[in-house]
């Protein structure tokens, strides 16, 4: 079995084509005039990835962009196919006029997740299935520690269950996780904190910074980086 790609090799063979690593998928922007042109544009990056390409390629339509992302669906990881098509699709793209890109008209590329502390993951796991309709995650990428849920169309975010040892009175159990391109991390931070926000902790940065709002509720800034 071939090595897994390591997340800097990743980011080295995508990042000059415009695409981005985020929590283990790429995704980039593909900038439209039209939601016409936006249907267009997914077709040529459709036909880019020939053969499979359902297996890889999801796309979220917009009147002034389409949003890709590649990631094998069954692998919960990205494989050397996945880079491969992100050559091909940026290559066709470009042959008819259209850039990928890192965000557009100021709207970056990011992924929101929702991470809930508990002592019994198991227990509560089939609550939170229920009542937010979402799935089990078939193919874990392996970047948190507890099951992924998943709304079945990916029109909300993710959660994740993080294990507690013991009881948690002192602080909230949900925080958000905000994963961005590295090169965001270090902006959005400081932003929040203009806005008023705390610096909890940067023990474990650049893989993530814990900040706090003004009353002590958590967030997570988080990128691919220190997770190899």
């Amino acid at each position: 079995m071939a090595k897994p790609l390591t997340r800097q090799a990743i980011s080295d063979a995508v990042d000059p084509l415009g695409w981005r690593l985020i929590l283990g998928v790429l995704v980039t922007h593909v900038p439209v005039p039209t939601l016409a042109a936006a249907v267009d544009a997914l077709g040529v990056a459709v036909a880019a990835g020939g053969t499979g390409v359902d297996e890889h390629l999801r796309a979220d339509v917009h009147p002034d962009r389409v949003v890709l992302h590649l990631r094998r669906t069954d692998a919960g990881w990205l494989t050397p196919r996945d880079v491969e098509l992100a050559a091909q699709v940026t290559e066709a793209l470009a042959g008819h006029g259209l850039d990928t890109q890192p965000g557009v008209g100021g709207v970056p590329p990011q992924t929101l997740e929702i991470a809930i502390d508990a002592l019994d993951i198991a227990l509560i796991t089939p609550f939170w299935r229920a009542v937010t309709g979402y799935v089990d995650d078939a193919a874990p990428d392996g970047e948190t520690p507890g099951g992924d849920l998943l709304d079945p169309l990916r029109r909300g975010p993710a959660i994740w269950f993080q294990q507690m040892d013991e009881p948690r009175t002192q602080r909230n159990r949900i925080h958000l996780d905000v994963d961005v391109p590295p090169e965001l991390a270090g902006p959005r931070v400081d932003a929040a904190l203009a806005a008023g926000g705390t610096l909890v902790s940067d023990a474990a940065a650049p893989a993530f910074w814990v900040l706090a709002d003004p009353e002590g509720n958590e967030v997570c800034i988080c990128t691919w980086q220190g997770r190899d």
